[in-house]
């Protein structure tokens, strides 16, 4: 008797990198949750999450494979390796336990698609409305934003390098836009 084991495929497995002054590649596999918090829970999260999560508006913290983006007043993105999930979601619950708070899996509904080089903010800009200006927008910023009538969240990891995660579902479409996109400044 034969066993089939499907493997998990991402929206964006067919797509290979585009390598260039914008270039496009598809993130690694994530656990991501989603967290909400009062002040308590915030620094219990902290603790669970191995990291202490910004209380800076739009900033984002990242250490050993993990980040927290704040998204919100009381909202945040908690990004790790994929592997690290399981064991993640048990630290946290734990940490969290006897506080008011809300923690989402979602490393199930989004993927992530990475942007970088010299015109990645040229790339970027042709269909996010942000102001992409390291001075208005710099390393460390992160803003749940639009691209393109797609909902996403903008991290900028560095002067040319930005992460993006979105919906599953709108992955190739967002990875379609920006491989066009970037085009112009590949001449």
């Amino acid at each position: 008797m034969s066993i089939a084991i499907a493997l998990r495929r991402g929206p964006l497995d067919d797509f290979p990198p585009l390598i260039g002054r914008a270039t496009l590649r598809r993130g690694p596999p994530l656990a991501r949750f989603l967290f909400r918090g009062r002040p308590d829970a915030v620094a219990a999260a902290g603790r669970g999450f191995g990291l202490p999560l910004p209380t800076e508006p739009c900033r984002a913290v990242e250490a050993e494979g993990r980040a927290a983006l704040w998204l919100g007043p009381d909202e945040w993105l908690l990004l790790a390796p994929e592997a690290e999930g399981p064991a993640l979601a048990a630290g946290l619950a734990e940490a969290l336990a006897g506080t008011r708070h809300s923690l989402v899996d979602i490393g199930h509904r989004h993927t992530a698609l990475l942007v970088s080089g010299s015109c990645a903010v040229g790339a970027l800009n042709t269909g996010c409305p942000l102001d992409l200006d390291p001075a208005a927008f710099p390393a460390g910023a992160a803003s749940r934003t639009l691209f393109d009538k797609v909902e996403i969240v903008l991290w900028r990891r560095a002067e040319d390098r930005f992460h993006i995660d979105v919906a599953r579902s709108f992955g190739a479409h967002l990875w379609r836009y920006l491989a066009e996109a970037r085009q112009e400044f590949e001449v």
